[in-house]
């Protein structure tokens, strides 16, 4: 945590803790929808407080589930859930970039052949419109093969890597268990 700066929270309220996670799960939250909508709800705030700053996810319940078995280990499933999702996320990333090498090669490979060919033309049909229209088609048709590569490597990690970097952020913030004194 940067010096200065305070956990900042993230508030959630449930009336049971099963509402969250199952405990016979490795991973809480119960339902694949409810999974989604938790977690994009956690995600969201968390997206919108200081990156620098540690978080702190609080749970607010009703004071008779504040101490059952399954509000113990809310933590630490919290902090499974979201340290395999950046894992989830790590490994799209590496795939990513095996894509990226792999479709560099092949554009540096068409981006060859099509400069090859370009100077076959050109010394094939000299200087005439015809020969040229040819030629630079054929170097830009070689560029063009290399746009995906260059995307990969210049723009499509970079959210992955902020996604993961988050995700591995809330597996490591603190849960705090707060009594609820509103819910019945």
């Amino acid at each position: 945590m940067t010096a200065g700066l305070q956990p900042q929270p993230i508030q959630i309220r449930v009336e049971e803790v099963s509402q969250l996670f199952n405990t016979l799960d490795p991973f809480p939250f119960r339902s694949a929808t409810s999974t989604a909508m938790r977690e994009e709800y956690i995600v969201g705030w968390a997206r919108e407080l200081a990156r620098q700053a540690a978080l702190t996810i609080v749970v607010h319940l009703p004071l008779s589930e504040t101490d059952s078995k399954a509000a113990g280990e809310l933590g630490r499933a919290h902090a499974r859930f979201f340290a395999y999702r950046a894992d989830v996320i790590g490994r799209d990333l590496n795939e990513l970039f095996r894509v990226g090498r792999i479709a560099l090669l092949v554009g540096m490979a068409v981006l060859g052949l099509c400069l090859a060919a370009s100077s076959l033309v050109s010394g094939w049909a000299g200087d005439s419109y015809l020969g040229r229209f040819i030629g630079e088609s054929l170097v830009i048709v070689g560029w063009v093969a290399n746009w995906r590569p260059i995307e990969i490597f210049l723009y499509d990690w970079w959210p992955l890597l902020r996604r993961r970097n988050l995700y591995r952020r809330l597996a490591a913030a603190q849960v705090v268990i707060k009594a609820d004194k509103t819910t019945a």
